[in-house]
């Protein structure tokens, strides 16, 4: 299963990826919130949002950054998705991420709709990440 995940949602109320359980969920680390690579892949997956929204696939952005951080990463990037302040590392370790230097590796991991990972990826490319975690979404509802 899946580790527990607790994010603020784009209008301030609480979401966990336990309560979105029955639907794919995305839960993605990356390092830091304003730099050029972090900024990229969380602008491709606000640009895709649609795409996910009409899978039911909730999406958490989760790094090291405090949720202050995180609001005007937020707001900055109208990224409308949940970011969740991750300080301690506490769920990039229950994930099994690692944190060079204090920050999060950037992984990203497919939950299925049973709460389990069904993927993950290791190695990101900010680019075109978002696009290849859609057709992995497809791919795996397709299976169920």
């Amino acid at each position: 299963m899946a580790p527990e995940v607790v994010g603020e949602a784009l209008d301030g109320n609480v979401i966990r990826l336990s309560a979105v359980r029955g639907y794919p969920a995305i839960v993605y680390f990356y390092p830091k919130d304003g730099t050029p690579g972090c900024t990229k892949e969380a602008c491709a997956f606000r640009d895709a949002f649609t795409r996910f929204q009409e899978r039911h696939v909730t999406i958490f952005g989760v790094s090291r950054d405090s949720s202050e951080v995180h609001a005007e990463f937020r707001k900055g990037h109208q990224l409308p998705f949940a970011l969740v302040a991750d300080e301690n590392g506490a769920i990039a370790k229950a994930y099994g991420v690692s944190s060079p230097l204090g920050m999060s590796a950037r992984v990203t991991f497919l939950v299925d709709a049973k709460g389990r990972v069904a993927r993950a990826w290791p190695d990101v490319d900010p680019a075109v990440h978002a696009n290849e975690v859609l057709a992995a979404v497809d791919a795996t509802a397709s299976v169920h």
